[in-house]
């Protein structure tokens, strides 16, 4: 599958603590995509209550902080997988960020989310939203890392998605 797809994928997350990175990274082992990820300028608080409290202001404003580098050939990509963290029930500021700064109609746009048992909440339908113009593969939660070593879960989806 990697051989075939390789060059028209991308892997865009952003990731806190490392979950969804790792997930990220499967994904690329996988698809033999383009691994991106997304960074804002300022980064969040290493404090968990800290990091909540600036999260919940930033979720509930629909703030889109400042990215460090963007995706310059975006137009190149027909599937992104769009990679966040459960944020308030929804997706991290930086992800609706990366969205509002590429241009995803007519792409595939596939999200996947992690967790710490909140499920997805309205992390799918808010990425459906904001991605305009797109078509939609279904989204997966992961909790935790408990998948992160699950290569056949993933594998199922991925297939299922492309």
């Amino acid at each position: 599958m990697a051989n075939n797809i390789k060059s028209k994928v991308l892997i865009a997350y952003y990731s806190y603590s490392g979950n969804t990175r790792s997930i990220a990274e499967e994904i690329k082992n996988q698809t033999g995509g383009k691994i991106f990820e997304i960074l804002p300028t300022e980064a969040y608080p290493t404090s968990y209550n800290a990091c909540v409290s600036k999260a919940r202001k930033e979720c509930g404003s629909k703030f889109k902080p400042e990215l460090v580098n963007i995706v310059p050939d975006i137009e190149d990509y027909d599937t992104i997988f769009i990679g966040t963290p459960n944020w308030c029930s929804t997706m991290a500021p930086p992800v609706l960020s990366f969205i509002a700064k590429h241009n995803m109609e007519g792409k595939k746009v596939i999200p996947f989310v992690t967790h710490g048992g909140g499920g997805m909440a309205r992390c799918e339908a808010d990425i459906q939203k904001a991605c305009s113009g797109s078509t939609f593969a279904k989204a997966i939660g992961l909790y935790n890392n408990s998948n992160r070593n699950n290569e056949t879960t993933l594998s199922e989806w991925i297939a299922q998605s492309i």
